[in-house]
């Protein structure tokens, strides 16, 4: 009976270490998103707030006073060139003319955000 319990635990933990291993070969990164045209008014910050949960990215978008949509997204790197081609589309009233985006240090927020 202890010999199957121990083969248990090992074969528990053995599971653990790979997804573990598995967890770590995921590529985790931050962009800082400038996305300008016609994005204001058109529940763009709504439409990347929904597809933001989605792709469990973490991070915010915000209106700029230059009219531009401003966002961050930190995760999995699949995922935020996901967000990054949704940027371009935008929800069906805007018009993107551009998508800036640069890298930067994780800060390993906890939630997505709609700043106002």
């Amino acid at each position: 009976m202890e010999e199957i319990e121990r083969l248990k635990e090992d074969e528990q933990e053995e599971e653990q270490k790979r997804e573990d291993e598995e967890r770590d070969e995921v590529s985790v990164k931050r962009v800082h998103v400038f996305i300008s045209g016609r994005v204001q008014g058109t529940f763009f910050r709504a439409f990347i707030n929904r597809k933001a949960e989605e792709l469990n990215l973490k991070g915010w978008v915000k209106n700029t006073k230059d009219e531009r949509v401003e966002a961050v997204f930190e995760g999995e790197e699949d995922n935020i060139k996901e967000m990054l081609e949704l940027c371009y589309e935008g929800p069906s009233g805007a018009k993107v003319e551009n998508v800036e985006y640069n890298d930067e240090d994780l800060e390993n927020l906890k939630d997505f955000e709609i700043k106002y």
